[in-house]
């Protein structure tokens, strides 16, 4: 490859990897969800120190699955949720297909995630009973004072950490410090198992409720006292009991194939993560002093792209492109600027959101980057950016 074609991302599947998943293929073994579904679970909750992982097909089957089992299993207060304004679309889509109230809260101008002041008003106005949250780019929200606002106003936290597997704040994994957190595992993300989603929670609780919601709300993957607690409520016998749906659930279910890849890609996490934390600074090095930089007070550091802000995008995204380097807007700008919601609330106009949706763009970051590919980045991008800043 030359060196000066830059992607956004790279596979972390290897060849080798491919050629251990045709011999396991080849061995005839169970493709379907199973027994290498449970270990890739229990590995990655061990990773993330959690106490239970749910493996899905997308990380944004794995926001459906929080956002749906939270509503079944009655822990909502309410039917209101707050979601960043700057987001994934799959962040939000899935509380307005369930018929949520969603508020957009604005950005913060450091690290991206929500505003304080602002969220603290949404709080106080409209007594939600839920906070998604997204570590955008890796970097860590102001943790301390979002989960103060959360018990203060009794709003329940979870995380959508898609973007930032690996970072921790004050030593603790983003997406662990809410009632459960979601990741993805999609091409391009810290690492991949080609499609798949997982998410993380301490509550046995919602655990079980997931894992029957995941496979069209029957018993048959959830602990044998939750089962036998399920059977003897509704008096279901054994005859009935595999085709016995106690939830309207969905098929969710990723694969043993996915699986096997995970278990070989979390091996290489903890190097990608490093390699990731140390782009960041090379990135900072280059253009730090003279571009906004996006910083937060994560203890470490997994650090998904670069985002900056620059006057004459279409400049440079252009410039970039004839120089063999990919960008993008960052991340999608803002949800309160889509088309999908403008057609159902209107446009939702925020001040560091807009900002981000019509000047933000971000530089790749991956594993298979080095210091002299990212200094050619760089260089190439200052030539013509002009720079801007939040007012």
């Amino acid at each position: 490859m030359n060196k000066h074609i830059v992607k956004l991302a790279e596979d972390t599947i290897s060849a080798e990897e491919l050629l251990q998943l045709t011999d396991w293929i080849n061995s005839k073994v169970q493709l379907t969800k199973g027994p290498l579904t449970k270990e890739f679970e229990k590995q990655f909750a061990a990773y993330m120190g959690a106490r239970y992982s749910v493996m899905v097909n997308s990380g944004s089957s794995a926001n459906l699955l929080m956002a749906y089992a939270l509503l079944e299993g009655g822990y909502l207060k309410n039917k209101k949720v707050v979601v960043p304004a700057i987001s994934w679309v799959t962040t939000l889509s899935p509380f307005m297909q369930l018929g949520f109230e969603p508020f957009l809260c604005d950005s913060d101008k450091n690290n991206l995630g929500v505003d304080i002041e602002h969220l603290e008003r949404i709080f106080q106005k409209e007594n939600p009973a839920l906070l998604i949250i997204v570590q955008v780019l890796g970097h860590a929200n102001h943790m301390d004072a979002i989960m103060a606002l959360c018990e203060k106003y009794g709003v329940l936290l979870i995380e959508d950490g898609c973007e930032a597997l690996g970072s921790e704040y004050r030593q603790k994994k983003l997406g662990t410090l809410g009632k459960a957190g979601s990741f993805s595992f999609y091409y391009g993300h810290h690492i991949s198992t080609i499609e798949g989603g997982i998410v993380v929670t301490d509550d046995e609780d919602l655990y079980n409720l997931m894992l029957s919601i995941r496979s069209h709300g029957w018993a048959r993957d959830v602990s044998e006292a939750y089962a036998s607690q399920w059977k003897e409520s509704y008096h279901i016998d054994s005859f009935r009991d595999l085709y016995t749906f106690y939830y309207p659930g969905f098929n969710l279910r990723s694969t043993d194939l996915n699986a096997f890849l995970g278990i070989g890609q979390l091996k290489k996490l903890d190097a990608i993560a490093q390699i990731r934390s140390e782009n960041y600074q090379h990135f900072v090095k280059y253009l730090g002093d003279n571009y906004w930089v996006q910083k937060s007070d994560a203890s470490f550091l997994s650090h998904f792209a670069y985002g900056t802000l620059v006057e004459n995008r279409m400049e440079v995204a252009e410039h970039l492109k004839i120089n063999g380097i990919e960008t993008r807007p960052l991340i999608c700008g803002s949800m309160g600027l889509q088309p999908f919601w403008i057609k159902k609330y209107g446009t939702c106009s925020l001040p560091v959101a807009d900002i981000v949706h019509h000047y933000g763009l971000y530089l790749p970051n991956h594993a298979n980057l080095n210091e002299e590919r990212i200094k050619y980045v760089c260089d190439t991008f200052a030539e013509v950016a002009i720079p801007k800043h939040f007012d």
